[in-house]
């Protein structure tokens, strides 16, 4: 078996047991417990309502036995059946139950045959501020045959009655029913009232009507329920039967329920993460002992390599696992190829900038040594303004590279010995963008496409290709443009002197501001003097030269 697998298997398999049996105990704890508290809590919730309604029945039993044994109650009950249609039986017997109504509170009373159709009743209203204590008025057309037991709907208010028997000398005359509004319980339980498996009033708050239809329609016929309402789980089960297909039904929020229980279930997976990490620490120990120190080894030459860019080319490790020495071995061979390949690549790439300007020497013999005193200058600038050394050298070879775009202007232009056309000007006027297109097409070429393109971008605007201005332009650009601007005033022309040193800071320093960047240009005239003291005087320049460098230096 490999080095990797044993380690892999020796670290993965025991945890994975131990979060795997973990999380089973905690899922299984959980489960049992939030449940078994919740049904307990249902079930105690169905127990003392099932109480306070036996106890409620049976003092609205003994009440309505009284009231029906009443002679008044049964003298108007006969009045009333004696001539149904009389309206002053009927309001006799509405006076008398709007009385009996006020006087014990009730919300609804009613007389009725006794087969059970109605003869006479009375509603309370809800009131303007709708706490249901208004005034008891006729029933009227809202009178109509109402089951025996149950709920009873009017309107749209629902009431819970009770009814006894009105008896005159042992004879059943008809029924008094009594009842009050149906209110769900208010002890802070959650309830539902469903009829027939829609959902009829519930004390739910932040909740829908429809959405709860929606997410109990499955919950007809059964003990108990889960469902999902509005993002967390529910369980509800059945507390009252109300007769007539109402069932009261108990709510409990499972999420909420078991916020306390994962409150203290954080305790136990916080001392169960703590034996886990003990336990990972010994396995760690144990599989990494064979590999700490080579991986040690390999990281810290990585390290050291990453900030010299180049890669030791002997890896010390000392260990007896096989795969570490092959890793010691390959390491070495891929040093010493990056080693070889980097050398060639270097020299490639010295070689290339050589030929490219070699290739501008032989493309106009009179810029011969321009390129090379711009780069000594630019150079000598970068550095003087405390630029890093690796930005020093990109400016050094750009400043090299600034004229290249110069091979492919046309001969006509380029060597021409007078003075130029507009037309001819313009193509001259082209080589930063040619020379950005001979450059961008080698990647290693890139750092210094910007000084080729903008060395003649001025810091006012003013320059080209792109008329940037101040800052736009990058430092590269703007340090060569100084440079270069220096060289052709103090390289020697047919049509005008040439200047000296002096003469041409004191017309850098005034073109400073508008032409060139001033922070540049208060370096360079702080150069030593011997910076400029390997510059040919003598070398000359094609009219195109002089022409183009007149109009940078004036």
């Amino acid at each position: 078996m490999r080095f990797r697998t044993r380690a892999f298997l020796l670290c993965f398999v025991p945890f994975a047991v131990l979060f795997a049996a973990t999380f089973w105990v905690a899922q299984k704890l959980v489960q049992s417990t939030v449940r078994s508290g919740l049904l307990a809590s249902l079930r105690e919730s169905q127990l003392a309502l099932a109480r306070a309604q036996a106890k409620a029945d049976l003092q609205n039993g003994r009440f309505l036995q009284i009231e029906a044994e009443s002679t008044e109650l049964q003298s108007g009950m006969q009045l009333l059946l004696t001539d149904p249609s009389a309206d002053d039986a009927r309001k006799a017997m509405e006076d008398q139950l709007r009385a009996l109504g006020d006087r014990m509170g009730f919300d609804l009373l009613f007389v009725s045959e006794p087969d059970g159709a109605p003869l006479a009743g009375v509603m309370r209203q809800a009131s303007a501020k709708g706490d249901q204590k208004g005034q008891l008025v006729p029933l009227g057309n809202l009178l109509v045959a109402q089951p025996a037991t149950g709920l009873l709907v009017i309107g749209d208010r629902i009431f819970q009655f009770a009814s006894a028997p009105i008896g005159e000398a042992g004879a059943n005359i008809g029924t008094l029913s009594v009842g009050e509004y149906f209110k769900l319980p208010q002890s802070g339980k959650l309830a539902v009232l469903i009829h027939d498996g829609d959902v009829i009033d519930f004390n739910l708050s932040n909740v829908l009507g429809p959405e709860l239809d929606e997410a109990m329609k499955d919950c007809a016929g059964r003990q108990e329920c889960d469902f999902r309402l509005e993002g967390a789980n529910w369980l509800a089960m059945p507390m009252q039967d109300l007769g007539g297909g109402y069932l009261l039904w108990s709510l409990e929020n499972v999420d909420e329920a078991t916020r306390p229980i994962r409150t203290r279930l954080r305790s136990f997976f916080l001392i169960m993460q703590l034996g886990l990490l003990l336990i990972a620490l010994l396995c760690s120990i144990v599989s990494s002992r064979s590999i700490e120190k080579p991986i040690a080894v390999v990281i810290s030459q990585l390290r050291n390599a990453e900030q010299t860019g180049v890669l030791p080319e002997a890896l010390p490790i000392l260990s007896s696992t096989a795969e570490m020495r092959e890793l010691a071995t390959s390491y070495t061979r891929a040093a010493v190829s990056a080693r070889n390949a980097r050398e060639r690549l270097q020299s490639a790439y010295v070689e290339f900038i050589g030929s490219l300007a070699n290739a501008l020497d032989a493309r106009d013999r009179y810029t011969s040594g321009h390129s090379k005193r711009v780069s000594r200058f630019s150079s000598a600038t970068a550095a003087a303004m405390g630029l890093d050394r690796e930005c020093v050298e990109r400016i050094r070879i750009g400043a090299q590279l600034h004229d290249i775009g110069k091979i492919g202007v046309p001969d006509s232009a380029l060597q021409k010995p007078g003075l130029l056309t507009a037309e001819e000007f313009a193509l001259v006027k082209e080589h930063p963008v040619i020379g950005r297109r001979i450059l961008e097409g080698v990647a290693g070429l890139a750092p210094y496409l910007d000084a080729v393109e903008l060395h003649h971008e001025n810091w006012d605007g003013s320059g080209y290709p792109r008329r940037q201005s101040g800052l736009e332009t990058p430092i590269d650009a703007r340090i060569i443009h100084v440079s270069d601007a220096y060289d052709a005033m103090t390289s020697q022309r047919s049509y005008r002197r040439t200047k000296t040193h002096e003469q041409a800071i004191q017309e850098l320093i005034r073109c400073a501001g508008t032409q060139f960047d001033p922070r540049v240009v208060e370096v360079f005239a702080k150069l030593p003097r011997e910076t400029f003291s390997a510059q040919n005087p003598d070398s000359g320049e094609s009219g195109t030269m002089r022409q183009l460098e007149a109009a940078e230096a004036d």
